[in-house]
């Protein structure tokens, strides 16, 4: 024992002296910055290694030559020039309207007299009956039918705040019972459900969203303790959830859809690992109307003990229709395993009043991380369900009125008109031999492209006779969303639609005014920074 122990003395020694002689060569001063030189790089490594990993390594060493560009002296000034006039070209006029808007309160009120300019107002807005994908929901004019019932019930209430559950009791009643009859509808009352299926009224099918995946995050951290928290989506997938990825502070996995525009399962379950919380899936998703495959995305939640949220913002008040109906609709509610949460918008096809939508949990111990409580406030003890704190009473109130007016047999109707339209689309859209369908649409929106034309320069041909379709890009295409105001008008959008795609075809080229070339361009584009930069300035000069 002795003798070990004075053996390793003695190269202790021998070590410290070689050491010390060896380092004796440099200055201190260089002994002392090579150490944190270094970390310095080292760090610099790890960072640039966790850039291309997110990003991919075209991608930065595209955004790397990008700034290295953009270094010598006018390349900025001039990219800035060019970006202000596609800017320009975006807003298209919309800056000398604003010239005529009003900056300060009139010094003597309007009295009644405000509703006749409002009139006034409104009668420059474009004309929307027929003529747009999605946006407007309800059949008929906006002084009849559906909207009348629905206006007047958001009138009745539109003083009142849920807020004050203890003063405005209808309002929470009404409340409660919109999200028990759309839960309802996506099978609660199963015995897969598990039986606890509860949720909350929101402003849209964003804020359903952001409350979804702030509450995945915070019951991902308590269940399993996950503090960098990261969600994986498709890129089909509602840009909603980017909102909520910078909101919350949560990494984003992007990953490709499949072959037949869906959700791929396989390319999510290679994105997993020791931080992900969330994993998502559509029905149907917004760009292309595919629905996603839930009981596949339902296996791989369960089996890795992760969060499922499936936005069925669209298809809420559809599905559980066209599924009766007869449609061969796959799985995509709470009778899926796997499945934590669902976002479902009353102010799409459940034809309620603007700012109603629906978030449901499959339990209460996943939904209590959705709320905010806080007890330190001087003002009181204070909690609250979802982002807004005050929330219109009216339109909670035009959503009860809406369900209750409709019922089950409307609903169904409804579902068998517009599902019935989309398929008179989809084969309108096939004999036209220039274009071609994305994917197999399961629902309502019907996305097509082209081979062989420019299909932004068919848009703006349509937008030129009124038509106000969704361009969209990975590939190049535009849809149609159908929905009521559609069902008197398909044969008009199928005639003006094969008149476009003849005019592009005999005269090709962009037209005056048309944003096809800026479309095609932000497409084409390899920086999305740039693309991004666009997108921020056009806004910032819009609102």
């Amino acid at each position: 024992m002795d003798y070990s122990s004075s053996w390793l003395n003695s190269f202790l020694v021998r070590f410290r002296l070689s050491a010390n002689l060896f380092l004796s060569q440099f200055e201190p001063l260089a002994l002392l910055l090579a150490p944190l030189l270094t970390l310095f790089i080292a760090r610099l490594l790890h960072s640039l290694l966790s850039v291309i990993h997110e990003k991919g390594l075209k991608a930065t060493v595209l955004a790397l030559f990008m700034r290295s560009i953009k270094l010598v002296p006018g390349v900025q000034s001039y990219i800035d020039a060019e970006k202000q006039k596609v800017v320009d070209k975006l807003q298209s006029g919309s800056k000398s309207k604003k010239e005529h808007w009003r900056t300060e309160l009139p010094t003597t009120g309007l009295g009644v007299g405000v509703i006749e300019e409002m009139k006034d107002v409104k009668s420059n807005d474009a004309d929307w009956k027929g003529k747009c994908s999605g946006t407007v929901y309800i059949g008929g004019s906006e002084s009849e039918g559906h909207f009348s019932l629905i206006n007047e019930a958001c009138s009745m209430f539109a003083h009142t705040n849920p807020l004050h559950l203890d003063v405005f009791q209808s309002v929470a009643r009404f409340e409660a019972e919109v999200v028990a009859m759309t839960a309802d509808l996506l099978g609660c009352k199963e015995k897969a459900s598990g039986g606890q299926v509860c949720g909350n009224m929101t402003s849209g099918g964003t804020e359903s969203i952001l409350l979804a995946v702030k509450t995945s995050r915070d019951y991902m951290k308590a269940k399993k303790g996950i503090t960098r928290p990261e969600m994986i989506i498709a890129e089909s997938a509602h840009s909603a959830y980017d909102k909520a990825a910078q909101y919350f502070n949560i990494k984003l996995r992007r990953v490709p859809v499949n072959k037949e525009f869906k959700a791929d399962v396989k390319a999510i379950r290679k994105q997993i690992n020791r931080n992900t919380i969330l994993i998502v899936g559509s029905a149907p998703g917004y760009p292309h109307g595919i629905i996603d495959p839930i009981q596949e995305l339902g296996k791989l939640a369960d089996s890795y003990g992760i969060c499922l949220h499936v936005d069925l913002c669209l298809g809420g008040f559809v599905l559980p229709f066209a599924l009766k109906l007869g449609y061969p609709i796959p799985p995509f509610d709470f009778t899926v395993r796997g499945v934590t949460s669902i976002s479902a918008d009353v102010h799409k096809y459940g034809l309620a009043p603007k700012g109603t939508s629906v978030v449901l949990y499959r339990n209460h111990d996943i939904r209590k991380h959705q709320f905010v409580a806080v007890t330190e406030w001087s003002g009181g003890l204070y909690v609250s369900p979802t982002i807004a704190g005050s929330r219109p009473g009216g339109v909670i109130a035009g959503a009860w009125a809406a369900m209750m007016s409709l019922g089950q047999q409307g609903y169904l109707e409804n579902t068998r008109k517009i599902m019935e339209v989309s398929k008179m689309i989809q084969k309108g859209i096939k004999e036209i031999p220039e274009l071609f369908i994305i994917g197999n649409p399961d629902m309502t929106i019907v996305a097509f492209g082209s081979a062989v034309l420019d299909i932004f320069e068919v848009n703006d041909i349509m937008s030129g006779k009124g038509w106000h379709l969704n361009a969209l890009q990975r590939p190049n295409s535009i849809h149609i969303c159908v929905t009521l105001q559609h069902v008197p008008v398909v044969d008009a959008f199928l005639q003006d639609l094969r008149e476009a795609v003849q005019t592009v075809k005999e005269n090709p080229g962009p037209i005056s005014g048309g944003l096809a070339p800026i479309y095609g361009a932000a497409g084409r584009m390899p920086d999305r920074g740039m693309v991004q930069d666009l997108l921020v300035n056009y806004m910032d000069g819009t609102c």
